[in-house]
């Protein structure tokens, strides 16, 4: 699918007109060539690669070196979408300098055209600094995967008066900062739908937000079916692929053990006169 090149314009344009954004994850160049190729608007690097693609059981043990390592392989696809990476924990979070440097790297290294992070009005000084250097910014508010451990596990939030209150307080002054898209998870639908409809030039992109949102994301691995295990009540499987590979490599297996494959067409030939030369 040709498409224009996807910029901050775009998607405050698309917030302006009603017209939905569609974000999914990408962690390396394959996939990246897929959904730029399906016409995607936005790939997220996310620090849920610690999860789905290391093997972590948080994103907290990501590191920088391993941010900029996949965004540098989902840049090189080199599609239309415009490409977002995730802030790692405790790479912003100690000072001001360690935000500025740190997103600097992920842009001149990664290639990556924005940086997210997580955090409501307390990252609001940093979002501006970026903003003014020109590093565009997603915010994230909501579930923050990095602060799992203070949360107490995965849980819905902005239920009651006052969580819901500091969740549109963050969103409204991560605009005023400058974030030109905020990311709302697990908040109820009627409360993500609410601060999407107060936030004027900020996009809302809902992941268990209902679909009141500017725009939605999902986890490529969720969405494709990777696994069989473990899969968010928010996410909805569009493929089954964990099934497809495993029925693909347990046939290959049979017909290795059987030796039907390699078959003739899968074969290289060599002159007979030369096999009859060998000593």
């Amino acid at each position: 699918m040709n498409k224009k090149q996807v910029t901050t314009s775009t998607i405050k344009d698309m917030k302006q007109q009603g017209e939905p954004i569609t974000m999914v994850t990408a962690y390396d160049y394959a996939m990246a060539r897929n959904v730029n190729e399906a016409g995607i608007d936005m790939i997220l690097i996310g620090d849920s690669l610690g999860n789905v693609m290391l093997g972590y059981n948080s994103t907290v043990p990501v590191t920088m070196e391993e941010m900029i390592h996949h965004t540098k392989a989902v840049m090189r696809a080199n599609g239309a979408a415009m490409v977002v990476a995730d802030m790692p924990f405790m790479s912003y979070q100690a000072s001001l300098a360690d935000g500025m440097y740190n997103a600097a790297r992920l842009l001149k290294e990664g290639g990556c055209a924005a940086v997210k992070l997580e955090g409501g009005s307390e990252i609001c000084e940093l979002v501006a600094k970026l903003v003014t250097a020109g590093i565009p910014v997603v915010g994230h508010i909501g579930l923050t995967p990095q602060s799992v451990n203070q949360m107490g596990g995965f849980k819905v939030q902005g239920k009651d008066v006052a969580a819901a209150q500091k969740l549109l307080d963050d969103a409204k002054a991560l605009e005023a900062a400058g974030a030109f898209a905020i990311v709302m998870e697990c908040v109820p639908a009627a409360l993500a739908a609410k601060v999407t409809a107060e936030l004027k030039t900020a996009a809302t992109i809902g992941i268990g937000a209902g679909s009141g949102c500017d725009g939605q994301v999902l986890v490529c691995n969720d969405l494709l079916g990777f696994s069989d295990g473990f899969c968010p009540k928010f996410a909805k499987k569009y493929a089954d692929l964990h099934g497809a590979i495993v029925g693909a490599v347990q046939e290959y297996i049979r017909e290795v053990k059987e030796r039907s494959f390699p078959a003739p067409e899968h074969t290289f030939k060599i002159d007979d006169e030369v096999l009859e030369k060998l000593y």
